[in-house]
């Protein structure tokens, strides 16, 4: 009996050695971060946001390097658009013990009452990308959407002639800074009197949702010679490569991933307003660092302007993405000038 004790109490001896905790010896604690901030984007399928992500991690990095001070980026995005979902993560936030939330808003409606509440609760909350103008964030970084708006119009009147139909690809008609672009298009317009928009189209911000909507609207609409997009969702695959004639039609989009620069070169596209996604995240962290953990004043508006991106400068940009952590940035634009 003695020898099957003993046997018994050096397995568990072994158990214990090899489990550690479960004997009570206490693992290596993750270091609590210094701020926790909770990133709340539009949809984590979309690779303009994942890019975001990369740019925040890379602050928090830097910060960590050259500080020692721990940013932990701790990513709430809904895996596609939902407003209440976003509302919900922006609860779940405080109730994580979130330092401050970072949000892309998808319905400014559904989300302004939890930040609101958020901020309530002593945690601030920054907008980018989409604002929520009339909730109590305390800033929003991004592009001006309405003169964005504009400057795809003047694009698109240059590349066609100012004259003859267009259209308007303008995604979810529920964002407020899609409403601003399709806004800003719609007044510039205006002084174009040989330019007839013949839509505004919205649909689910997929790409092929976006590439359904535009070749059933050219379907309707033969004569259009021109897309005005808000945002370059149908761009994000080749389809519209095929489908359209650069000869026929052409398309000035906010927005330039990797795989949209196949429409720069062939020049069915050939004019892109890329908004710097990757520093979405960094400045934005940037800015939530200044103003939560050194409690400095930081402006209520932070603006970012558009990269004009054209044949011109493909490489540059290119180079970029590579640099915001994009995967498919194809070789051949990398090595141009």
């Amino acid at each position: 009996m003695k020898y099957l004790a003993a046997r018994l109490q050096m397995a568990f001896a072994v158990v214990c050695l090899a489990l550690g905790a479960a004997c009570g010896q206490s693992q290596p604690a993750t270091p609590k971060p210094d701020l926790k901030i909770a990133m709340i984007a539009k949809s984590s399928s979309n690779p303009v946001f994942v890019s975001a992500r990369t740019g925040a991690e890379a602050f928090a990095k830097e910060t960590y390097d050259r500080t020692g001070t721990r940013i932990e980026i701790a990513w709430l995005t809904p895996p596609a658009e939902d407003g209440d979902v976003q509302a919900q993560r922006i609860a779940q936030a405080v109730t994580e013990g979130a330092n401050a939330v970072l949000i892309s808003c998808s319905d400014a409606g559904k989300v302004t009452p939890a930040i609101n509440d958020a901020v309530a609760h002593g945690v601030p909350v920054m907008t980018f990308d989409s604002d929520a103008p009339e909730s109590k964030r305390f800033a929003f970084l991004g592009i001006d959407d309405v003169k964005a708006g504009e400057s795809v119009l003047e694009e698109l009147a240059e590349q066609i002639g100012d004259a003859g139909s267009i259209a308007i690809l303008a995604g979810n008609q529920n964002a407020p800074n899609l409403q601003k672009r399709v806004e800003g298009v719609k007044q510039a317009a205006k002084k174009h009197p040989k330019l007839k928009i013949v839509g505004t189209f919205y649909h689910p911000e997929t790409p092929e949702d976006a590439t359904a909507e535009v070749m059933k609207a050219q379907t309707a609409h033969p004569q259009i010679k021109g897309w005005a997009m808000v945002g370059a969702w149908p761009l994000f695959t080749h389809t519209l490569l095929t489908a359209l004639d650069p000869a026929k039609v052409k398309i000035v989009a906010i927005d330039a991933l990797p795989a949209e620069l196949a429409y720069v070169k062939t020049g069915l596209a050939p004019v892109l307003l890329a908004q710097k996604t990757g520093d979405w995240g960094h400045e934005s962290v940037r800015a939530i660092f200044d103003k939560v953990h050194l409690k400095k004043d930081v402006p209520q508006i932070v603006r970012m302007e558009p990269f004009r991106v054209s044949s011109e400068n493909l490489g540059t940009w290119a180079r970029l993405l590579k640099r915001w952590g994009f995967p498919d940035v194809p070789a051949e634009y990398l090595t141009l000038p």
